[in-house]
């Protein structure tokens, strides 16, 4: 394994630096140390002569696979990010660093021990999950000579920290050795330590080992100005729905209090330090925010938390993706998708725009990165045109269904209300039907008749859900324009569920949108035998046009159907000609 050098920030460093710094990537350490005085010697000695803190990465082979001039936390190395070696979720490498003193430190203890090792160093180790963090301190006023066996004076008190599988006392995740000098450090036993702690890690946490292909989800939201505490909480119950339905389990969540949102990391750059800390505690594999991101943001926050991150609007998009099952479904899906990751990629940088360096590399060029954005344009307007035909071919219908005198019926509401559910049952259709949200992707138009023998078109729409996101309302324009264009709207509501009011406003806020809020309406009260008399007479009186039915139960059907008739009549009196 081929060790790698980065000089990091460092600056004008000599070449007799720099090859010492190479020769340090070719030490080994025996398997069962965590460091011998040699290596620390050494490591104290460059950092002495180069004015530079040292931080080398070594295997759990005793091979030193990375040598940074920096701190512990500005180690680039992929294999540090994310990354859990069997059930006890450590990472096989540890990293022995250096801290420069202006005086020779004694060993310490109590509070002066806390402060030997830096908060941003401890983090380091929970966020990486390490083996274990060394720090050895540098003591000015040593000496390179070393005779007869003596220790050098440079490499001065040792700092040993590793993880723990649960919070000690205080809350912290990890434990500080007592301080030591390099001598005592080289006579522990590395491999009896971190067996005891993986094993100790199986027995204590043993639900925290992450299977193979296993997605298990950190939620994060924002409680800003003019939004209730319990507000954005029942927003995170809704998001660990939309997780759990895109395949992913709950393991945490957390909520910052904040005016607005973080330019850089969406919460705090504290708070999102913390966060990262749970992330690794849980074994979370993935971070999803209550939010739609910013590029810059998705980025930096990956870059702290060392898992994947999404937002809100991904996630939908997800669902989105595995429900879709017609060609058309599936068009609109991608077009969302691709007008999600255009401005992403257009944000990522504007410095590569051009190429230079020779002879017919002058001019404006093609970077990859443009090059990826000129095929998604190029798609985004195939798929755009694509959807422009279906509009079309939509229209046609509509026409024909008009020329009939056909009135058309659209169920609209928010996701997981029952819409598929009171299609069949008013229908006799087979629509799919689950208890998840966006159960129903690809809409879909069933025939019936109403009371007076009068045929009708009745649709099932997609649901509709809180912040959805303005790329899939345009994706998906020509099938929602099913519901701007119908004679009438069934707005189905879940009369169970304990935000149904903030519901209903979710989906007005939508119609308002494609410019069909002031259609004729009913309000179906789906789900009434799991309400209570008592609330669902309260309901009754909060929605306009309202009929209480159970689509599963198969109550209130013939009212349904009889308050259509009674809008229809109004609003379509030439459909009167179809009457028995």
């Amino acid at each position: 394994m081929h060790g790698k050098l980065d000089l990091g920030k460092a600056k004008g460093l000599k070449q007799s630096e720099i090859k010492k710094l190479n020769r340090l990537l070719q030490k080994r350490i025996p398997k069962d140390k965590i460091l011998t005085i040699d290596l620390a010697d050494s490591v104290a000695e460059i950092s002495l002569e180069t004015g530079h803190p040292l931080s080398i990465v070594v295997n759990r082979r005793g091979q030193v696979v990375n040598v940074t001039v920096g701190h512990p936390w500005e180690v680039n190395m992929p294999e540090l990010r994310g990354v859990r070696v069997g059930p006890g979720r450590l990472c096989g490498h540890r990293i022995i660093h250096t801290k420069n003193e202006e005086k020779q430190v004694k060993p310490l203890d109590g509070e002066a021990l806390k402060e030997a090792l830096s908060k941003e160093n401890l983090q380091c180790l929970a966020r990486n999950r390490l083996d274990l963090l060394a720090q050895i301190g540098v003591n000015p006023h040593g000496t390179f000579s070393r005779s007869h066996g003596e220790q050098s004076k440079i490499a001065d008190v040792v700092h040993i920290a590793h993880l723990l599988p649960g919070r000690d006392a205080e809350g912290k995740l990890w434990k500080v050795l007592p301080a030591c000098t390099a001598r005592h450090a080289q006579e522990d036993d590395f491999e009896e330590l971190i067996g005891a702690l993986e094993e100790e890690f199986r027995t204590r946490a043993p639900g925290l080992a992450v299977q193979e292909g296993e997605e298990r989800a950190f939620l994060v939201g924002l409680v800003s100005d003019g939004t209730d505490a319990w507000q954005v909480e029942d927003d995170l119950d809704e998001l660990a729905q939309l997780a759990k339905t895109a395949g992913a389990g709950i393991c945490g969540r957390m909520t910052q209090t904040r005016q607005q949102p973080d330019p850089k990391f969406f919460l705090g750059s504290g708070k999102m330090q913390e966060v990262a800390l749970l992330v690794q505690e849980l074994g979370a594999t993935l971070l999803v925010v209550d939010q739609e991101l910013t590029p810059n943001q998705q980025r930096n926050i990956e870059a702290v938390v060392g898992v994947k991150v999404v937002d809100r609007t991904e996630v939908i998009l997800d669902i989105f993706a595995q429900r879709a099952q017609t060609k058309e479904g599936k068009l609109q899906v991608e077009l969302a998708q691709l007008k999600y990751l255009y401005p992403r990629l257009v944000g990522k940088s504007d410095s590569l725009s051009r190429l230079g360096g020779g002879i017919g590399t002058r001019g404006p060029g093609e970077t990859k990165l443009e090059i990826d954005r000129r095929r998604i344009r190029e798609k985004i307007d195939f798929l755009e045109a694509d959807a422009e035909r279906i509009r079309n071919y939509r229209d046609v219908q509509r026409k024909r269904r008009t020329s009939d005198h056909l009135p058309v019926v659209a169920l609209t509401g928010y996701t997981n209300s029952g819409k598929s559910t009171l299609l069949n049952a008013l229908t006799k259709a087979n629509v799919f039907t689950q208890d998840k949200l966006f159960a129903t992707l690809d809409p879909t138009t069933r025939r019936t008749t109403l009371p007076d023998h009068s045929p009708v078109l009745i649709s099932d729409t997609v649901g509709f859900i809180k912040k959805l996101p303005t790329s899939l309302i345009a994706a998906f324009r020509a099938t929602l324009e099913e519901v701007a264009v119908a004679d009438m709207l069934v707005h189905v509501v879940d009369a169970s569920h304990p935000n149904v009011l903030e519901h209903i406003s979710a989906v007005h806020d939508v119609l308002s949108d494609l410019g069909a809020v002031d259609k004729p309406m009913i309000t179906v009260l789906n789900k009434a035998d799991k309400v209570r008399k008592e609330d669902l007479a309260w309901l009754v009186a909060q929605v306009p046009n309202p009929v209480v039915t159970s689509a599963t139960m198969r109550f209130g059907l013939g009212a349904t159907l009889g308050k259509m008739e009674e809008v229809l009549s109004e609003v379509c009196p030439e459909r009167q000609k179809y009457s028995a």
